[in-house]
């Protein structure tokens, strides 16, 4: 049979992931564990004032089985707030602020949240809710108040730990149920990936605690389940916590030196962007390990990354409904193991500790040895379900009939998680992915059901059919694409239906281009015929020819911009956000700007200033602060004919025609 099965390692199924980081904090009370911004917590600080909150929580019904939303900007109170809910029994729902916020209303209802916890600046923009909302910033006092030794709460392995809310197909979000049995077992798991036997497994410590502790700068968004290795793993491990703040993913490559950051865990495409600025690679050389998962891992990428990464590297693969990953594979870091010309991508590995993998075929039979099948996984990270969804649940969640311990260990027949991912099973033993069963996707790491999409565009006035799809438009940069069919009303533009859609999804679920036909075309049955959908090519020019880059400095940023969005012209007013655009986008562009000018250029400067024009004398007037009259006076040495600047002072510009400073125009 062709399946494979991860080792046995122990791990209690009783705890919590709370009482396993209580213990961490009574081995190590005064090591760092919490650092964000100017904050720094020790392992004894979080511990009391997770303890106060957790009664504060208590008191107002919190307990097993109660979710509790989280909404708060990356911060050591994120964090708090999370460990507050477990540590009072109950189960956490995350909500990224960066995030379309009108979408906590959708999933609040649904999940009957029993209140949702948030910070002054985030409970200003949410909607109405018909729960409290607490601002950790409006009742700190009343929360210090509170007792701060260790709290009681009834909750035990099978209770919720958390819930966190994926694309659904049916046009709503769904809930993934995971419980504290669930994320202890992964804990094991990922022990024995990172430090082989010689992690705890869970069951205690010994006097010297975990034997790879280290530095972890956590980056994920916690609404994204890999956060759970980020922010608690790492703690019931002993490790010091980094927050990455909500300032964009430049900084990473400062954060790491900073703070002397030694584990990393990140989407492939974001280390595609930082790896193409020589300025990143001291710092990603001195990482120990990095861990890389949540989309397809290129071969190429890899290839780059040899001659960067010094320390270890994983390629990592598992869906939220198997509790964070399933598999992983342990990269050769010799320069050349890698190569594209080999294989286009990565395995995604072996089954990790407690953790059964099928590759079965249509008949859910094993298929056969190096052919192609669907993916399915067993083990004890398999969670409970989907919240209020057992139709859905009883469809993707199947009895392992090939476990011959199908009772389970005490918790019900043992279950199969349909992932809808095709592998094949590779000599070696190892798993390669292949593509999907589906039209789910994965956008710098968060999963999409195009379903979702598609529901919503056809609620719009003029839309009579509507079908999304990802297209790769350059290596590591995923886009969606939208085509419409027109209906009876007045056709929208595509800026109407952005604008539309973008009032109600997360940014990563936004299509970057709108094509609009007059019919969708068709397959011999009568369904849509994705593969015959025309080529889409995003949009060159806002406005015309005379909305060319003006002058040097656009000209400069324009090719940055044409460089990230795979694009050959672009317009000076087209809108950053609106052609696509996102923050590995911005990302590159910000490197372009800054070894051009040596100038930091922040992600919220493209909230700020959108378009190419705008960037230009944002670029001019930080160059002017800066005093940097040699950059300049190259950059106007280099001016084509006819290229212009607009009036700076004379002392900082010289200007093409002039041997000392003049103005130019």
């Amino acid at each position: 049979m062709y399946t494979h099965c991860g080792v046995r390692a122990a791990y209690s199924r009783t705890n919590t992931i709370a009482d396993l980081i209580a213990a961490q904090s009574a081995l190590s009370p005064n090591d760092a564990a919490v650092v964000s911004n100017t904050h720094r917590l020790t392992y004894h600080q979080l511990d009391s004032c997770t303890n106060q909150l957790a009664r504060y929580l208590q008191k107002l019904g919190v307990g097993p089985e109660t979710l509790v939303g989280v909404s708060i900007p990356r911060s050591a109170n994120m964090l708090v707030a999370i460990l507050g809910i477990l540590k009072a029994g109950g189960a956490y729902v995350p909500f990224d602020p960066a995030h379309q916020l009108s979408r906590v209303e959708t999933v609040a209802q649904d999940a009957r949240l029993h209140l949702l916890l948030t910070s002054d600046s985030v409970a200003a923009l949410l909607p109405r809710l018909e729960i409290p909302v607490i601002s950790l910033d409006a009742e700190s006092v009343a929360i210090a108040a509170e007792d701060s030794s260790a709290v009681h709460s009834a909750a035990s392995g099978e209770n919720l730990a958390y819930v966190i809310y994926t694309s659904g197909s049916t046009g709503q979000p769904k809930g993934v149920m995971v419980e504290h049995r669930n994320v202890l077992n992964f804990f094991a798991g990922i022990d024995g990936v990172l430090c082989g036997s010689e992690g705890p497994g869970g069951e205690g410590y010994s006097s010297s605690g975990y034997p790879d502790r280290g530095v972890w700068l956590a980056t994920t968004s916690m609404s994204f389940d890999i956060s759970v290795l980020e922010l608690l793993w790492t703690l019931a491990r002993g490790f010091q916590v980094v927050i990455h703040g909500d300032d964009g993913p430049e900084t990473i490559p400062s954060e790491i030196l900073l703070h002397g950051v030694t584990h990393l865990q990140s989407v492939p495409s974001l280390i595609r962007a930082l790896v193409g600025d020589p300025s990143s690679h001291s710092a990603l050389s001195g990482l120990k390990k990095l861990l890389l998962g949540g989309e397809a891992l290129s071969a190429s990428l890899v290839e780059k990354l040899q001659f960067v990464v010094r320390g270890e590297m994983y390629n990592m693969y598992g869906p939220t409904e198997t509790t964070v990953w399933s598999t992983a594979h342990r990269i050769d870091g010799q320069q050349g193991s890698v190569r594209a010309s080999d294989a286009p991508t990565v395995p995604i590995g072996r089954p990790m500790a407690n953790t059964q993998v099928y590759v079965l075929d249509s008949h859910l039979s094993p298929a056969a040895g190096g052919e192609a099948g669907e993916l399915f996984i067993g083990g004890d990270g398999v969670v409970r379900g989907y919240w209020n969804r057992p139709e859905l649940t009883a469809e993707r969640f199947i009895l392992d009939r090939f476990d011959e311990d199908a009772a389970g260990a005490g918790t019900g027949p043992r279950r199969l998680y349909n992932t809808g991912d095709i592998v094949r099973m590779l000599p070696s033993g190892d798993l390669e992915f292949l593509g999907r069963a589906d039209f789910q996707v994965k956008i710098r790491g968060f999963r999409i059901e195009l379903a979702e999409i598609e529901s919503r565009l056809e609620q719009q006035p003029g839309v009579r059919q509507a079908v999304v799809v990802a297209r790769e438009v350059q290596p590591g940069d995923q886009r969606l694409i939208a085509y419409i069919a027109a209906g009876p009303d007045p056709l929208p533009t595509a800026g109407i239906l952005h604008t539309a859609l973008a009032a109600q999804l997360p940014d990563y679920m936004l299509p970057s281009h709108f094509v609009f036909l007059a019919e969708l075309p068709l397959t011999a049955n009568g369904k849509i015929d994705r593969n015959a959908l025309p080529e889409a090519s995003v949009p060159v020019v806002a406005d015309g020819a005379d909305d060319d880059p003006r002058g040097e400095l656009e000209h400069i940023i324009a090719e940055a911009w044409l460089e990230a969005f795979g694009l050959s012209r672009i317009g000076r007013s087209q809108n950053f956000f609106e052609l696509g655009g996102h923050s590995l986008t911005a990302l590159q562009i910000a490197f372009r700007v800054r070894q051009r000018f040596q100038i930091d250029f922040p992600m919220q400067a493209f909230v700020e200033y959108p378009s190419i024009g705008e960037q230009a004398r944002q670029v001019e007037d930080r160059l002017i602060a800066q005093a940097n009259p040699e950059l300049l006076q190259q950059m106007v040495a280099e001016m084509e004919q006819g290229g212009s600047f607009r009036v700076v002072p004379p002392e900082i510009v010289v200007s093409k025609s002039a041997a000392a400073g003049s103005g130019g125009s």
